[in-house]
């Protein structure tokens, strides 16, 4: 699995200037401002609530299907409107309060109740399948959601930015929908409260020494982001300072008062990434104090974790993603296993002990040098990581005379590279298993999957609530 597993796939809506326009289809007139009263259908793909005008889709964040909603538009094209909820008419019976405010992102489905938003991620894979229309997709067996018991305090890293207002103060936390006015955030229910409790204590150490927080427009200052992520193993706190300068002012004061005010942040990172940009991450990671690693621990087995080191946002569901991931795999003692976008080896390292041989590989040369030392680290012998892209590394192995029996791949939101779909479809081991986190990606893949193999089922498994984001285990079948 590649570091940066989840850029927003979800297509771009072009922007169109005020006034009036004409939709050559259904002739469906509107003006940015217009107020209409729409009944929701059904959500998309984000969580927002679609309707229709005069037969014209309409997207309405925070709405639900069933409610009747007075609207006003905010945007529109030849193909849709964009609306925002003036009001409800009449509300649907599965509307809860969030606690959490909507508008910032990550919690776009936190007015719905829980069970709701469960069979909702089984809803869109249902609806990529009959968009993509792979062939026999309306016989593939898409099981029920399985959830958490408490969907809330789960994500084990936090990413914030972190800006000065023009009052004085600082804030850290996420943009406002459609902005790029910083909100920050004292409460966010679906963090660990280890990793709030470091990036609030950090703005305020900030604060205190006056180290200057960077600026966008003017490109000055030193502080981007705070990233703080947690072991749910051991409660130690991994934390990495962003800047837009390649030193830190007054860097070991600013150490010696984290370390006193936040004992459990054992590790401390710089990284470097100058200028206005879009990547979060720079090139450059420097460490500054503590240790080099976190550990986790999943399934028995213990993971170093470097500060750009991808693993699950949710270590209580990543367990049962790798339970599902064996059971779908049913690997025998003697079989060859290849871990495809392995990022740092957690999954199959976790399937070691099952397995005859694991050979893994991922494009980042750190994620597989991460990889080789929890190799080390957990005692496994059976298993090998190489830097390299799947569709380069598979053929080679096959011609020294190395096929695999069984495959497994964890591709990033854009899904299977079109070259890695081909190379499985030439190679098509006997088991295979495609951990998936966007249902059109996956639908899109299983176009030309299906031509080689059977779709037994797919266990979507929700790894993000109150998002509109899953995961899951797609198990195939040789034909």
């Amino acid at each position: 699995m590649a570091y940066n597993k989840r850029p927003n796939q979800f297509p771009k809506k072009t922007h169109v200037s005020r006034g009036t326009k004409k939709n050559d289809n259904n002739n469906v007139q509107v003006k940015i401002g217009d107020k209409l009263l729409i009944t929701i259908k059904r959500l998309g793909i984000n969580g927002e609530g679609i309707g229709y005008y005069k037969r014209k889709i309409t997207f309405i964040p925070g709405a639900l299907p069933g409610e009747v909603v007075d609207v006003k538009v905010t945007n529109f094209t030849e193909k849709f409107i964009e609306a925002e909820i003036r009001k409800f008419k009449q509300k649907s019976p599965d509307r809860v309060t969030p606690t959490d405010s909507q508008e910032v992102g990550g919690v776009e489905l936190a007015h719905l109740a829980y069970p709701k938003q469960l069979e909702f991620k089984q809803d869109i894979i249902r609806q990529a399948l009959e968009k993509y229309k792979p062939k026999g997709y309306d016989s593939i067996n898409i099981k029920p959601t399985i959830g958490m018991d408490n969907p809330t305090k789960y994500r084990n890293k936090a990413q914030f930015p972190i800006r000065q207002m023009k009052d004085g103060s600082i804030s850290v936390g996420m943009y406002r929908r459609n902005s790029h006015f910083l909100v920050d955030l004292p409460v966010v229910s679906t963090q660990h409260p280890a990793t709030l409790e470091t990036v609030r204590t950090v703005r305020n150490i900030l604060q205190k020494l006056a180290i200057p927080i960077y600026d966008e427009k003017k490109e000055t200052g030193v502080i981007k982001t705070l990233v703080a992520r947690v072991s749910e193993s051991t409660g130690d706190v991994q934390l990495t300072l962003v800047t837009n300068t390649p030193t830190i002012p007054d860097l070991s004061q600013l150490i010696t008062q984290i370390h006193a005010e936040l004992p459990h942040v054992v590790s401390i990172h710089q990284n470097f990434n100058p200028g206005d940009t879009s990547l979060i991450w720079g090139d450059k990671t420097t460490h500054l104090w503590g240790e080099d690693y976190i550990t986790e621990m999943i399934d028995g087995k213990t993971f170093k974790l470097s500060p750009r080191a991808f693993l699950q946002l949710n270590p209580k569901q990543t367990k049962r993603l790798y339970a599902e991931a064996r059971m779908a795999l049913d690997l025998h003692h003697a079989e060859k296993l290849i871990d495809a976008y392995s990022g740092v080896g957690t999954i199959g390292i976790s399937l070691a002990d099952a397995a005859g041989e694991i050979r893994g590989m991922d494009t980042v040369p750190e994620a597989i040098a991460d990889a080789n030392q929890n190799v080390i680290d957990n005692h496994v012998t059976n298993a090998k990581y190489f830097v390299g892209a799947a569709e380069d590394l598979v053929p080679q192995w096959a011609a020294a005379g190395w096929q695999a029996d069984a495959l497994i791949v964890d591709p990033p939101r854009t899904g299977l590279d079109d070259n890695l779909r081909q190379t499985i479809l030439a190679h098509a081991p006997e088991k295979f298993v495609y951990i998936s986190c966007n249902e059109s990606t996956l639908a899109r893949d299983l176009v030309d999957l299906v031509k080689v193999y059977h779709v037994d089922y797919i266990q979507p498994i929700d790894m993000f609530p109150q998002t509109a984001r899953w995961e899951g285990v797609v198990k195939f079948t040789k034909k």
